[in-house]
């Protein structure tokens, strides 16, 4: 065999590698489901959207960011993608001046807004297992089955309360570190 076939067949088997290891990541989403712009918001107002912002950014998928957002200012931010960071903190929420239920009623009626304008919601936990528990679960359990697609941290998800809300009609992604939740993430967008 030449020199340059070998090369050649060399080249091709190493991409065959590169693109079957591609597609071993096998996210849950299939396809790009969500366009840009995004509205980032906090639903349990954790320090979480903090960290999904930095997914954002890392990204370079375009957002702005409002953790108190309602239903009414929806339409006037022109947001494509509505990204849920979704999480409670007693603390978060003292300090946003909003208790459990009204941050409920707030996501819902932020999430009916969303769908009637027909754009796409993604949910995000990447709390881990620190930010389970009563108050976040009730934020989970009200906006997860509203979701298009949801990106977990797995440490979150020991109890599978994320898979039995997403069931077969979400997808559903999990990973185990919050850095390789951007993944997931900018393959959710179309380029």
């Amino acid at each position: 065999m030449k020199t340059r076939t070998r090369i050649a067949i060399s080249a091709l088997a190493v991409l065959l590698v590169c693109a079957s290891a591609a597609g071993a990541q096998g996210f849950a989403l299939k396809a790009p489901i969500a366009a840009k712009p995004v509205l980032l918001t906090s639903v349990g107002q954790s320090a979480d959207i903090e960290m999904v912002k930095v997914l954002l950014s890392r990204n370079k998928i375009e957002f702005t960011m409002d953790g108190l957002v309602k239903g009414s200012g929806l339409a006037a931010t022109k947001a494509k993608t509505l990204v849920l960071a979704i999480g409670g903190s007693s603390k978060g929420l003292g300090a946003a001046g909003i208790s459990a239920d009204a941050e409920l009623e707030r996501a819902k009626a932020l999430i009916a807004e969303a769908k009637k304008l027909g754009m796409k919601i993604i949910g995000i936990h990447v709390g881990g297992e620190a930010r389970r528990g009563e108050l976040s679960d009730k934020f989970i359990n009200a906006t997860v089955p509203f979701c298009d697609y949801v990106i977990v941290v797995a440490e979150g998800n020991q109890d599978k309360l994320f898979n039995k809300l997403c069931g077969t009609k979400i997808p559903l992604d999990s990973v185990n570190k919050i850095a390789e939740a951007g993944a997931p993430l900018a393959a959710a967008f179309l380029k």
